[in-house]
């Protein structure tokens, strides 16, 4: 079943309140509530592409899926592709305790800096 799992994307972005976020990047309440319940059946994919936008990801980041128990998948089916790994926690917690040596080095790396 796919079900949409924004709350690792928030984390990564430091989003602390999404619900606030969703509602001042345009989206109604309704609609956010909705999103982030985790119970849609259907989503629109207007909505789709303003996540992506907003968060910068690809729908793939916003999906997961969790195979039906009674159906059997081969190990290398696409969908396995859709399954994220763990969320550890907060980022800004992650940075926050890395040694400062290694900050420095993953920014040098991300700036493309040698």
């Amino acid at each position: 079943m796919l079900s949409l799992n924004l709350m690792p994307i928030f984390n990564a972005r430091g989003i602390e309140r999404p619900f606030s976020f969703l509602v001042k990047k345009g989206f109604s309440t309704h609609a956010a509530h909705n999103l982030l319940s985790g119970s849609l059946r259907s989503f629109r994919l207007d909505h789709i592409e303003r996540l992506c936008s907003i968060l910068v990801c690809d729908p793939n980041d916003l999906l997961h899926w969790t195979p039906q128990k009674d159906e059997n998948y081969p190990a290398d089916h696409p969908l396995f592709k859709l399954n994220q790994l763990p969320d550890n926690g907060n980022i800004k917690q992650t940075l926050a305790t890395m040694p400062y040596k290694q900050l420095k080095e993953i920014t040098l790396q991300i700036s493309g800096e040698k």
